[in-house]
């Protein structure tokens, strides 16, 4: 058996599954198998190879699933590579029987890696979801809003599309204090003046300054993410009325604290300020 190992990333893991469907094209799809790093404990007569990621194999991959394949699956592919869990070989799988059947497949729940790729979208789909709802921001003197999140997924990106859709002029972060990376959305604050100057400019300039003001990725140092920390234990106005209403609106008598464990587990509320001492 050899078995293709690459890092926990999109294009790592596509680069895998391109090179592995290439050696198995030769000796048979059964004699490959597909893992990501680290390897915690390798097998004795397995043989080991490393891939590392490579942009055109990965636009080779993605484009046949969107296009063979479709868009279902496409984002069903996309999800399992948000999941924390090892499902390399379950993409790779799918996919083997994808190429096949097309798009038909999403409707093939009797088969093992279909049924498994709709599990992973639901978890991580719903993860995604759920920290939508319990994304906590403090103010930092008003000028941007910082967010702290420790999702079980890589799921953070997604989760700020969100926030980017309906704060569009607002600077804003979301920080993976798990992965010790950030999203950053550079928004803008307008005056009343200065929106009556966007909307003299024209539909060109205005895409380009969109454009320039999109989100993106950034890492962060060990140093940084002290740092950040810190602004967890800032005050402003709204997180103390957030509080009050909190612990105002409850009714004592109709406590449930099971009830609420299952609509807001206790590790999704260590950010959220409600909860917080």
């Amino acid at each position: 058996m050899r078995i293709f190992t690459c890092k926990h990333q999109l294009e790592d893991m596509m680069t895998c599954i391109y090179d592995a469907w290439v050696y198995a094209l030769r000796v048979g799809h059964d004699k490959v198998q597909l893992r990501t790093e680290p390897i915690v404990q390798a097998t004795l007569f397995d043989e080991y190879v490393h891939v590392d990621a490579d942009a055109e194999k990965t636009e080779k991959v993605l484009r046949s699933v969107r296009n063979k394949i479709g868009m279902q699956a496409y984002i069903d592919v996309y999800y399992a590579c948000l999941m924390e869990e090892d499902v390399l070989d379950d993409i790779y799988r799918f996919l083997r029987i994808g190429f096949q059947a097309g798009p038909r497949v999403i409707g093939m729940l009797a088969e093992s890696p279909v049924s498994r790729m709709l599990e992973i979208r639901r978890a991580v789909g719903n993860e995604i979801h759920h920290f939508r709802e319990f994304a906590r921001f403090n103010s930092i003197d008003n000028k941007v809003y910082v967010c702290h999140l420790e999702p079980k997924h890589d799921v953070i990106y997604q989760v700020a599309e969100h926030f980017a859709d309906r704060m569009p002029d607002e600077y804003f972060m979301i920080l993976d204090d798990n992965r010790k990376y950030a999203v950053i959305h550079p928004g803008k604050h307008y005056s009343g003046q200065q929106a009556d100057r966007e909307r003299e400019i024209s539909e060109q300039n205005r895409y380009m300054k969109e454009k320039a003001q999109k989100m993106y990725l950034r890492e962060l140092s060990d140093e940084e993410m002290k740092t950040l920390r810190q602004t967890e234990l800032l005050k402003d106005e709204y997180t103390e009325l957030w509080k009050t209403f909190f612990h105002t609106i409850g009714i004592e008598q109709r406590k449930n604290s099971t009830c609420q464990r299952n609509l807001m587990p206790i590790w999704k509320r260590k950010h959220a300020v409600e909860f917080m001492q």
